[in-house]
């Protein structure tokens, strides 16, 4: 429903509306909530599609959806409750805050939950894993006292029935299914769509005449140790200081239409977990034949750039449908050791891909350095967790960049900036500078710690001398990740605003089409602008404004699934050491104290339950007091400062 209402946001042509949607349009249509022109409904300019936000008494907050507007006071929410979608009349004329009044509820927002079988004072109930809130599902109290205590359920939350068990709270290997239930995602295609993957066959040159064939070249991947969906290979010819990106020709296997693209759509982006990866297309596609795997003829879409070495420019370019013949699949840390010395090549193949990858590493060197005179380098915090076949943490460390990381950076933001000059409305990928609010509160938080800011004429040179000032005090990853609290969340916009961070006037994505449903759009956008096919240019830009929404709420929603597994998992290691003492630092002060494991484990969120007066980023030792395996919440108390 949520994706329906932001289609009718933007405007939604008769041609995508899909069987089971006809019902819905036509009855907001008859209730005059829509109008229609040209063959596309969209809503009335005085109503508005949202969700029940901060619902107190009577009253609440409408979050209106699909695009970018001031929430509306509800001064009557209708028996409405926190988190349903409902259609809003704006009240025009009032004076005040933006108001309406709450027209038709349509259900909930969120369409499906997760719940659990408690047990209070020898009564079982079934509530929501998150808020213990009553779960919404009518059951008798038989059949409540059928479940085990611990029992965990998905939950349809449009009409409050049981949707399937998915196990029990006690057992680790729920978390994966707990997660991925409450966003209704799959490991598992349906056999339609795993029979269009299956129909294609291996790539046969003779049948692509009208190709460019790249075979001869020596391209080559470079990706994690496990990956198996390899979506971009490299060729530098440093005779011509032209760099070639070969991406994964998707677009050629999954069209508009149908079933393949209907679940790529729905599932928008691939998901990783630390033990394994749920795919946005079938295996068959993103793992074989679409992946740029060594030794065997590949369909690709080709970025071609010429460099000027001096001005660093990118001074010809072009993009086309091309064939290539990958010749070896590295990884990360052979091109490492490669780079440091400790890597020979073992034939002549490697020795001719070596001796240009060393050629391309001081182009995309020199790249980094140029591009940082306008953006930002801020350092990764993020973390990569290893578990056990029981669901158990084995290790966790914090993810480094290292030259080969570069390399492929840089070659990557550079196809993807060569994309986005091509078109002016489209997919673009945009990240607005900070508002000043949000970095006077940055400021005030850097205070406390003794960062005293200057501020210059330009953002820029003011966040470079926060950055100094902490690289000085040793917190260079913790400051980091305060000034990237502070700015707005990149996000997908078929209008360019634009990105802050990388300090890019326009940028898309481009290279990664097997894992996200964002750059199969711009490849077919491209290919629609080269061939001059106005027609198909059209459809791909038809409902790009509701599709951009979309595509950044999956994005979030992959996102998420990624952080609560790893939340899970990092609740279950600390349930096993209550009263156990640790090392952490304080990660945040207001309105509550938290900190971050900093041991032979990190990256675990604590909530500090004792009232003492900590400094932001002090190291303290905390002890393990209470764990809540079904909220993933782990609450400690400070035992020492200054480990």
């Amino acid at each position: 429903m949520k994706s329906l209402l932001i289609r009718l946001t933007h405007g939604l042509s008769e041609l995508d509306i899909t069987e089971d949607e006809i019902e819905i349009v036509e009855d907001l249509f008859n209730k005059k909530y829509l109008t229609k022109k040209d063959k596309k409904y969209k809503f009335h300019s005085k109503y508005r599609a949202g969700t029940i936000e901060l619902a107190q008494g009577s009253s609440a907050y409408l979050t209106v959806i699909g695009e970018q507007t001031h929430d509306l006071f509800i001064e009557d929410t209708m028996n409405a409750r926190e988190g349903d979608l409902v259609i809003a009349q704006r009240l025009l004329g009032k004076r005040g805050k933006p108001s309406g009044k709450i027209i038709e509820i349509l259900g909930r927002a969120e369409s499906y939950s997760v719940g659990y079988i408690i047990e209070k004072d020898s009564r079982k109930s079934l509530v929501d894993l998150k808020t213990e809130h009553p779960s919404g599902v009518e059951l008798t109290q038989e059949e409540l006292n059928a479940y085990e205590v611990g029992e965990v359920f998905k939950i349809n939350n449009q009409d409050g029935t049981i949707m399937e068990s998915l196990g029990n709270i006690n057992d680790p290997l729920v978390d994966e299914k707990i997660v991925l239930a409450q966003f209704n995602k799959h490991d598992e295609f349906d056999e339609e769509v795993l029979k269009i993957a299956k129909s294609f066959e291996e790539v046969n040159a003779d049948y692509y005449p009208d190709r460019k064939d790249l075979r001869d070249l020596s391209f080559c991947t470079i990706d994690p140790v496990t990956a198996k969906d390899f979506d971009d290979a490299i060729y530098w010819d440093d005779k011509n200081t032209t760099l070639y990106v070969a991406i994964a020709d998707v677009s050629e296997y999954v069209k508009p239409f149908g079933a393949l693209d209907n679940e790529a759509i729905y599932r928008s982006f691939s998901i990783y977990l630390p033990h394994r990866s749920i795919p946005m297309l079938p295996r068959q596609l993103s793992e074989t034949l679409c992946s740029l795997q060594p030794h065997i003829d590949r369909l690709s879409y080709v970025f071609e750039m010429k460099l000027d070495l001096a001005s660093l420019e990118v001074v010809k370019s072009d993009v086309y449908e091309a064939i290539i013949h990958s010749d070896r699949r590295f990884n990360y840390e052979e091109v490492d050791a490669f780079l440091e010395g400790k890597l020979e090549a073992q034939n002549e193949k490697e020795k001719e891909i070596f001796a240009w990858l060393l050629k391309l590493r001081d182009v995309t060197d020199a790249l980094k350095e140029e591009r940082l005179k306008y953006g930002y380098d801020f350092r990764s915090t993020e973390v990569e967790m290893a578990i056990d076949e029981k669901g158990a943490i084995v290790s966790t460390h914090h993810a480094e960049e290292t030259p080969s990381h570069a390399l492929i950076e840089d070659c990557m933001l550079l196809a993807n900036k060569a994309a986005a000059a091509m078109f002016d409305r489209g997919i673009f990928r945009i990240h607005e500078s900070p508002s000043q609010s949000k970095l006077q509160k940055l400021y005030q938080e850097l205070a406390g710690v003794g960062i005293f800011v200057e501020v210059k004429e330009g953002t820029k040179d003011t966040i470079e001398g926060i950055r100094d000032q902490a690289k000085i005090m040793g917190l260079e990853a913790e400051v980091d990740t305060l000034i990237i609290r502070s700015q707005m969340q990149a996000k997908y916009s078929p209008l360019n605003v634009g990105h802050f961070g990388l300090g890019f006037d326009a940028y898309t994505h481009f290279t990664s089409p097997i894992r996200r449903y964002s750059d199969l759009i711009v490849h077919r956008l491209l290919k629609a602008i080269k061939r001059g096919d106005t027609e198909e240019g059209s459809y791909v830009l038809r409902n790009i404004e509701s599709l951009a929404v979309t595509i950044s709420q999956k994005e979030r929603e992959a996102s998420t699934i990624e952080i609560d597994f790893m939340d899970r998992k990092y609740a279950r290691w600390a349930d096993e050491r209550i009263g156990q003492v640790f090392k952490a630092r304080i990660s945040g002060t207001d309105p509550e104290l938290k900190a971050d494991l900093h041991d032979d484990i990190v990256g675990a969120k604590l909530l500090i339950t004792s009232s003492e007066n900590v400094p932001l980023f002090s190291d303290v030792k905390v002890k393990i007091d209470k764990v809540d395996i079904a909220k993933a919440k782990i609450y400690v108390s400070i035992v020492s400062e200054d480990v």
